[in-house]
């Protein structure tokens, strides 16, 4: 059986839509690569458009935790890769849709970094994942 728990010492303050620790016990662990905007033709989606990009790639996520048999409750950890950090808050919003899919709403730990560029010269996002099941 599965354990996860999500801990947020109170020394490190309360974080906002995610968790500071994640620990899971049992199960198997799945690692999903990094996802972008790019639907199942291999089209990207979004072009110059982040919150399109953003929606995309939750829903890249849920396609790879299914083909797991996972859902987003199973997320344990999200890196995320941002070319601009203006974008923080369209981020935020997608994120938050998909993580209110769990009851409880998942709270994985998350890593958001800005980078200069990604894979493809028109991709303004892209998340990798780890989950537990």
């Amino acid at each position: 059986m599965i354990e996860i728990r999500h801990i947020n010492p109170p020394a490190l303050g309360e974080p906002p839509g995610y968790s500071q620790v994640v620990e899971a016990r049992g199960g198997r662990t799945i690692y999903i690569a990094g996802q972008t905007s790019l639907d199942s033709n291999g089209e990207l989606i979004g072009k110059n458009d982040f919150p399109a990009q953003a929606v995309q790639v939750f829903r890249n996520l849920s396609v790879a935790l299914d083909a797991a048999q996972c859902t987003v409750a199973h997320v344990v950890k999200l890196n995320v890769y941002l070319r601009d950090m203006s974008n923080l808050a369209a981020y935020r919003e997608a994120r938050n849709r998909f993580l209110d899919q769990a009851t409880p709403r998942a709270a994985p730990a998350v890593t958001l970094v800005e980078v200069s560029r990604l894979y493809g010269p028109d991709f303004m996002i892209e998340i990798d994942a780890i989950a537990v099941a």
